[in-house]
């Protein structure tokens, strides 16, 4: 009840900022391949990011988002569509298509009156055509924000989705030492070797953070000299974690936990870190509180709505947010006849439990060029991938393990031992306890949800078609092919 009242509370007040239609407007700004630690504000002093520092200051930092699938195409569907990717059929794939009986919350926001636009990617990558959609899930495509804003109308709110190309590989090399920022204090995660050229790379990955930071700065401005800010939620985020070896396309914190801010003026501006368990997808509903939209009942994701109103500066508002699931169908095309990893994770504040479904499969794609990693098909700069396929002939090296080899059918990790998960405890008989309650406890988030791969249903990602065509015959880089001494032409079919 109390709840209630303050959510209700708080679309009082955001009820009294617009003149005609008094609902907020919906600004998302998502970057693209970001570890959650990578930012400022998040407590890396290696990365500058003064824009997105100023909103975090004051509004509300999530500490523990995740997405709902370590890939662009199915996070970017369960983002927009506020379900778990296992309900959205083909949506669950990169490269995917997304059905159109989907209904995103732009479909939604427009029904109820919003302006929608977006920038960049949006959905994607992806055919949406094959779905029986006429555009983009993202909704209709601008240039620019203040093309959008030209556009829409002055008497009705809008939401905008500013989805940055930054920091995707590839990296414009030698930009972070260009930027000034010194590669030889950059804190390094134990999973990758420590050389010249991975902190070198790093960098270069840290100056596309800050382009990303510069476009959030650049947008805020315009949003400023409109005279739309005191009317607009915020929403920093992006959409996966870090394009490095154990990081996209894998369920570890580095493929899937993402940063997430959101901040609006009509709140209180001050800081507020809040440690409870949030998935991307959270946000199609919020957005729907938001405008006093009625949410779907086949949403399987919650809206924030209620910890963004509390009056909690720190902390977990909401007890039962104590866990997230994810999961991971098809990456890229990097198995014979295109089949792919499958796998559910909890993640919960002690443990992230994973289940890999096909563990016969290689985890990062088939040798030799792992395309599940980096440059999928080693066709444009790839340092740190690189160094670590050349690390397989160091015997005593763990790197090419950990990135590539292939996996158990379960992983289980003690985060409070071990935050950069690097060792299996799945069949440590003195975790048998903790391990029955997550699998438990996944099971039945699986059951509930409908997911085919726990009710017996029909599972059609493997033979889902994947509408780029050039991945399928992967023709490595001519300084590559030399250099690791691989044929010219690859053929997954």
């Amino acid at each position: 009840m109390i709840k209630n009242m303050i959510v209700i509370a708080g679309l009082i007040l955001l009820a009294s900022c617009n003149h005609g239609d008094e609902r907020p407007n919906i600004l998302v700004l998502m970057s693209d391949n970001q570890y959650w630690e990578h930012l400022g504000v998040n407590g890396d002093h290696s990365v500058r990011t003064p824009h997105i520092d100023s909103v975090a200051r004051k509004g509300t930092r999530f500490q523990h988002a995740f997405c709902a699938a370590p890939s662009c195409t199915p996070s970017r569907a369960a983002f927009l569509t506020g379900q778990d990717i296992w309900r959205l059929e083909e949506g669950a794939n990169l490269w995917g298509t997304l059905p159109a009986k989907f209904k995103t919350y732009v479909d939604l926001l427009e029904e109820s009156g919003y302006s929608a636009g977006f920038q960049g990617k949006g959905w994607g990558p992806g055919e949406y055509g094959p779905g029986g959609r006429s555009r983009n899930p993202g909704g209709n495509k601008y240039d620019s924000f203040e093309a959008f804003l030209k556009k829409a109308s002055a008497d009705k709110p809008w939401t905008y989705w500013f989805s940055s190309r930054h920091p995707h590989r590839p990296f414009q090399q030698g930009a972070g030492a260009a930027s000034g920022i010194d590669p030889g204090k950059i804190k390094l995660p134990s999973y990758l070797p420590d050389t010249d050229s991975v902190r070198s790379d790093i960098a270069d990955y840290y100056a596309a953070v800050e382009s990303f930071d510069t476009e959030v700065g650049e947008i805020l401005r315009t949003l400023k000299e409109k005279g739309q800010y005191d009317n607009t939620v915020i929403v920093i985020c992006s959409d996966n974690g870090w394009q490095m070896p154990r990081g996209l396309a894998n369920l570890y914190d580095f493929g899937s936990r993402v940063p997430l801010i959101i901040s609006y003026a009509g709140w209180s501006q001050q800081e507020r870190v809040l440690e409870d368990f949030v998935n991307l997808y959270d946000l199609a509903p919020t957005f729907l509180d938001l405008a006093q939209t009625p949410i779907p009942g086949e949403f399987t994701a919650k809206s924030l709505l209620p910890l963004l109103l509390s009056d909690k500066e720190a902390g977990r508002v909401d007890a039962s947010r104590d866990a997230v699931f994810m999961a991971r169908e098809r990456h890229a095309y990097a198995r014979k006849s295109g089949e792919g990893y499958p796998g559910r994770a909890i993640r919960t504040d002690g443990f992230l439990y994973i289940r890999n479904y096909e563990p016969g499969r290689w985890p990062a794609g088939d040798p030799p060029l792992y395309g599940d990693v980096d440059a999928h098909m080693l066709h444009y700069s790839s340092p740190t991938k690189v160094e670590v396929i050349q690390s397989e002939k160091r015997p005593d090296s763990i790197f090419f393990r950990l990135a590539f080899a292939k996996r158990p059918a379960e992983e289980l990790y003690d985060l409070a031992k071990d935050k950069d998960q690097l060792h299996n405890l799945a069949d440590d008989r003195n975790y048998t306890v903790q391990k029955e309650k997550l699998v438990q406890r996944l099971d039945a988030y699986l059951l509930q949800t409908g997911d085919p791969r726990a009710t017996g249903g029909p599972v059609i990602w493997d033979t889902a078609p994947y509408y780029n065509d050039r991945d399928k015959s992967p023709r490595p880089d001519a300084t590559y092919r030399k250099l690791l001494e691989l044929d010219s032409l690859y053929q997954y079919n």
